[in-house]
Formats: C-alpha cells, structure tokens, sequence
C-alpha cells in the first residue's frame, strides 16, 4: 500500500507538501467525532498550488494520509517545536479550533503510536531523507522547500490575522543566509501579498531535519494564508482566480531556489 507520492527530477530542489493527504483509515475513522471528519485543518490544495513545479525539474513528494492520523511535521518523539506554545501533537486529539477529534476513550494509546509511526512516518521521512541525500551527490547542493498552509485566523496559534507568506528557515538555521535573503528580496518586491520571516512560523520539524547549511543541505518551509487562494470554510473550494495570482510568486520562488542552489554547487 502506498504511504505517499513522489516525482523524482532533475535540479537540486525537492518540495514536499506533509499535510495536503485525507485519507483515514476505516479502522482510525470509526473513532472519530464528526469535526475530525471534516479535516479542517488540511494544507487544502497545496500540492495543486505546486503543479507547475515538476515541470520546472523539482522533486515533489506528499503523503495520502492525513495530519489527524500523524503529523509529518512533527518529531518521532512529539516534543514540541515551540516551547510555552500552544500546539497539537504527533497524533493529534483536538483540531485547530480544540474540538476533540476523538470520540470518549478512542484516542490512540502508545502502542497505536509506535504503529502509526512505523506505518506512515517513518516511510515518509526516509524517502526525504534518501532524496535529499541524492540531490547532493548529484548536483553538490541540496534545496528543500516544505510547502504549507493555514486558515488565516487561527486563535490557538496567533493573534489577529496571519501575514499571506510567512517563510522559516529556524531563525536562519535552516540554509545560507544568501538563500533567504533572496527570497526576501523576491517578497518585498512585489505589493500584493504581506509576508513575514521566521516570526510564528519558523520551520516544523521537516525544515529543522533537513536543512544543514555546512553540509551542503539548505531548507525553508514556507506557510501560506489560505484566504489567497481557496474557500476557509466547508467545503474548501480551490478559487482558481485568486490561486492563479499566488501561483505567479510562488513560481518565481521556486525558480529562484533551483538557480540559487546551481550556483552554490558551481561554487564549491
């Protein structure tokens, strides 16, 4: 059974997109209060946003299950990324809107863990990881973009209403200082879209795992504001018109970071 999907290409860039999967398990299903069901809290449509990226070279990789069953972006041993923060774990019992997921006495125990993570998580981050590792043989830099999105206002995490791209890169951690600051310049020289770097969103655990500057391995995980491009609520409709608008930035920074890891590999 497949865990995910993943399009081998052929520059130094893989995107991977952990939270856009939906499916549930029968047997996970069952256990499940009707808000879970609505998977609300879906990267809805990201993968779609990307569709023009693997004619551009990139690899891509996204998961089939979704964030409820395990959460991609979180590590195995579901510390948390932003301590004193309010945050869901690996396996998740309430959504965005702390509305159990679980119906009485239908979480998953530490055995159910171990099982999905050996299930779903594990499969997912050791295809990253032999991609990653093969982009840098292959080409001397290795670039991973982790591709996300949120409803714009989500009070559990924020306050008020969240910028439209919000870039992390682990306080700059994450890649070379050259890469980000040309992102950076890409965001402040358009005018439609506000944009922060590395404020409530400075990276998930894919971002901090994967992105190793001095050993030629850079990673940015780059968090969209759903309103740009789809329907917040039930049923979530993609809204081609407004997506079409974002696709051309987002485009643009892909292309950037093929070219920007190209001339780090032709400089070393």
């Amino acid at each position: 059974m497949n865990r995910y999907e993943f399009s081998q290409g052929s520059t130094p860039l893989l995107i991977s997109v952990p939270h856009c999967g939906l499916a549930i398990a029968p047997e996970i299903e069952a256990r499940m209060t009707p808000a879970a069901l609505e998977k609300a809290d879906t990267d809805w449509h990201v993968d779609r946003l990307y569709d023009f990226a693997p004619a551009l070279g990139a690899s891509m990789i996204r998961p089939l299950s979704s964030r409820y069953v395990i959460d991609l972006n979180r590590p195995a041993d579901d510390g948390n990324l932003y301590p004193g923060a309010n945050s869901t774990g690996l396996c998740p019992t309430s959504d965005f809107s702390e509305r159990p997921l679980y119906q009485a006495g239908g979480e998953p125990d530490p055995e159910e863990v171990q099982h999905r993570l050996q299930t779903w998580w594990q499969p997912y981050h050791l295809q990253v990881q032999a991609e990653m590792t093969r982009l840098r043989s292959e080409h001397g830099c290795a670039v991973l973009l982790d591709a996300h999105s949120i409803r714009s206002v989500v009070p559990r995490f924020f306050e008020g209403q969240l910028p439209d791209l919000n870039v992390g890169t682990a306080d700059g951690a994450s890649c070379a200082a050259s890469m980000l600051a040309g992102v950076e310049a890409l965001l402040a020289a358009q005018q439609q879209y506000s944009f922060v770097l590395n404020q409530r969103f400075k990276g998930g655990y894919i971002t901090r795992a994967y992105g190793d500057p001095t050993a030629g391995m850079h990673s940015m995980q780059m968090e969209l504001s759903q309103r740009n491009y789809m329907l917040e609520q039930v049923p979530f409709t993609y809204l081609s018109d407004r997506a079409s608008n974002l696709q051309v930035l987002l485009q643009a920074i892909v292309e950037y970071l093929i070219e920007w890891a190209r001339t780090q590999a032709r400089e070393l």
